[in-house]
């Protein structure tokens, strides 16, 4: 029975330690829900009251959305980690109980049988009765540790009182606090209600500005494939010059090595294991390249956004707007006003300064990768070494006039990829 009872405690220990890890990391994700949601109203409420709807606002009510989704879900586990809680709050509570009930009935037939027997000439009686004088010290002895034992007894019933009052406080407290949860959960879900007639409210205000919406996405559509025509030129010429590079130093090697493959004596040549041929990379890498492509891939999801105060009002890939499909090459971010600074998110060189016809595009390049950035007006030139922060331009007027914007670009040697998730 005590093995059981020591196994049950050390799985309660064991459970209530997973649980505290469990509750750290739900109230952690808790306040960068409630940050993130609190930065999109921030950014929402900066455009709202526009005359005009945009695909903007319908982007951030959708991202907002999708936040409060995973806020109710977090508080989800909570009510569920909590319900679990109480559930082993009343198992231990139960235990304790039955463990207390024991320990009464013991020491009640103890406290009954002392009673009965209280008598001094019994206990001389049982003394002096002892065959010699050791055994007559071995049941003084053994009075004691009887009396002790009583003693011990009185405490740790008192001990499993106080502890049983305890964990009453704590069900209590945990209680409580999924009350507190369960109606935090009803806001929640009004909240996101709320946010869905909105976003109904701003779609239905977007669908009586088709026209300028249809002539808005054309228009962005004419660029992206001219500067998906610039950018694809830069690069192969980026991948052509490295080639080359890489050919020449192969070519200056082999010359080197030459005369050392003839035998000096006889004149023959001396045979040389053949080595497998390394990886080739699309765009070969010198050493300082190489490490700072490294740099860049080590700071993935930690690199600085190219503009302050900003937010993505057009996602990368494929979206659709109720019926309204696009491919966007890239992350459209808008600020509040046009003209803010557009900084380089990493260290590295600038391979293509480029106008548009509507404005300048800027690609950097840092070893295998390349950023690029849309911009009113350039203050780098191509082949500028540039520091991460450092201003390279001017953002542009948003297309739908709603304030500035930069389409920010990343590319992994020749092959885009979606920026957000290096971004911090």
């Amino acid at each position: 029975m005590k093995k059981l009872l020591i196994l049950f405690t050390c799985f309660l220990t064991v459970q209530a330690s997973f649980a505290q890890k469990d509750k750290a990391q739900i109230e952690k994700e808790r306040q960068e829900l409630q940050k993130e949601l609190r930065e999109i109203q921030e950014n929402y409420n900066k455009v709202k009251g526009q005359q005009k709807a945009t695909i903007g606002q319908v982007t951030m009510l959708q991202n907002k959305m999708q936040v409060q989704g995973r806020y109710i879900s977090n508080i989800n586990n909570e009510i569920k980690g909590l319900s679990d809680d109480i559930y082993l709050s009343n198992v231990e509570l139960t235990r304790l109980q039955r463990q207390l009930d024991t320990l009464k009935a013991e020491y009640g037939r103890s406290v009954v049988y002392a009673y009965k027997n209280n008598n001094s000439y019994d206990y001389l009686n049982f003394i002096f009765s002892s065959s010699n004088f050791n055994d007559a010290l071995r049941r003084i002895a053994y009075l004691k540790s009887y009396r002790a034992y009583n003693e011990k007894k009185v405490e740790t019933i008192t001990e499993t009182q106080t502890l049983i009052e305890q964990r009453k406080q704590q069900l209590l407290g945990k209680t409580n606090q999924k009350k507190s949860a369960l109606q935090n959960q009803e806001v929640q879900l009004n909240e996101l209600e709320s946010q869905k007639k909105e976003k109904d409210r701003v779609v239905s205000k977007l669908k009586s500005q088709a026209n300028d919406l249809s002539k808005q996405m054309a228009t962005k559509k004419k660029r992206d494939a001219q500067l998906r025509s610039q950018i694809n030129a830069i690069i192969r010429r980026e991948i052509e010059a490295a080639r080359e590079e890489e050919r020449r130093r192969l070519a200056a090697i082999k010359k080197a090595e030459a005369p050392a493959a003839k035998n000096t004596t006889t004149g023959t040549v001396t045979p040389t294991t053949k080595k497998a041929a390394p990886k080739r990379e699309a765009i070969p890498l010198n050493e300082g390249e190489t490490r700072l492509a490294a740099s860049f891939n080590t700071n993935r999801g930690k690199l600085p956004w190219p503009v302050d105060n900003g937010y993505v009002s057009i996602p990368y890939g494929s979206y659709n707007i109720e019926g309204l499909t696009m491919d966007n090459p890239c992350i459209t971010i808008s600020t509040p006003a046009a003209g803010a600074s557009v900084k380089a998110v990493f260290d590295g060189e600038v391979r293509g300064v480029t106008n548009t016809g509507e404005g300048m595009f800027v690609l950097i390049r840092h070893g295998k990768y390349f950023t690029g950035y849309t911009l009113s007006t350039a203050s780098v030139n191509k082949g500028d070494l540039v520091k991460t922060g450092q201003t390279i331009g001017r953002t542009a007027g948003a297309d739908d006039g709603s304030g500035g914007q930069v389409d920010f670009y990343l590319m992994i040697e020749d092959k885009k990829v979606n920026p957000r998730p290096w971004l911090r």
